[in-house]
């Protein structure tokens, strides 16, 4: 099978190409820049969603992963990135504090979780989502991290084929692909000697066929 065709057109892209903030040029995707000062949330959107231009409902929906209209804890964690592999050197009382933080800031009536009106409501007052220095939250699984922040960045011509497909990124992308097809292709070869009756690791070495 092509590899390519196991670049996802994600959700969150779609959502951005209907609000016109995806830009195209010079057969790559542009990455969105943002002013030096830009506040952590407008950074954010602008490097995990390429999403420019939002409103605190658009940021708020974005970021309810079980559509509960609620920011639990665990939602906090995820959007800040600290529940991605990449955050694994981050303490867990860091990330406590990061929790903490964001509820001590919008959770008015002190319930333990942020909700669409109490996070619309102190948006509206010009309360920011802190920075905490742990980076643009990275919340996606891997297949949208991959296409975000670098099939867009060096592939996002039309006519990108396999053997352009050479940065680092690309070859470790790749890799896990090449390992999950080959741990699929195990269970599936286990399976169907189990419905036979027969499992080959089970035979004595002396009487299998080599």
């Amino acid at each position: 099978m092509n590899r390519l065709l196991r670049i996802p057109l994600s959700a969150y892209l779609l959502l951005s190409c209907a609000l016109g903030t995806a830009a195209h040029g010079g057969g790559e995707h542009q990455q969105i820049v943002v002013a030096d000062d830009a506040d952590w949330a407008t950074r954010h959107m602008a490097e995990e969603h390429h999403i420019s231009g939002y409103d605190s409902a658009t940021f708020f929906a974005l970021h309810d992963y079980d559509n509960m209209g609620i920011w639990s804890p665990s939602d906090i964690q995820r959007t800040y990135g600290l529940l991605d592999p990449s955050s694994t050197h981050i303490t867990d009382s860091e990330k406590q504090r990061v929790v903490a933080s964001v509820l001590e800031l919008f959770d008015s009536n002190r319930d333990g979780v942020v909700s669409r009106e109490e996070f619309q409501h102190r948006h509206a007052e010009g309360v920011k989502l802190p920075d905490f220095g742990m980076g643009p939250g990275h919340h996606g699984d891997d297949e949208y991290e991959y296409e975000i922040h670098h099939w867009e960045k060096y592939h996002g011509g039309d006519d990108v084929k396999e053997e352009d497909l050479t940065h680092p990124e690309d070859i470790e992308h790749f890799r896990k692909h090449d390992e999950e097809d080959a741990r699929k292709e195990e269970w599936a070869r286990v399976e169907r000697e189990a419905r036979r009756g027969v499992i080959e690791k089970n035979i004595p070495a002396k009487f299998r066929v080599n």
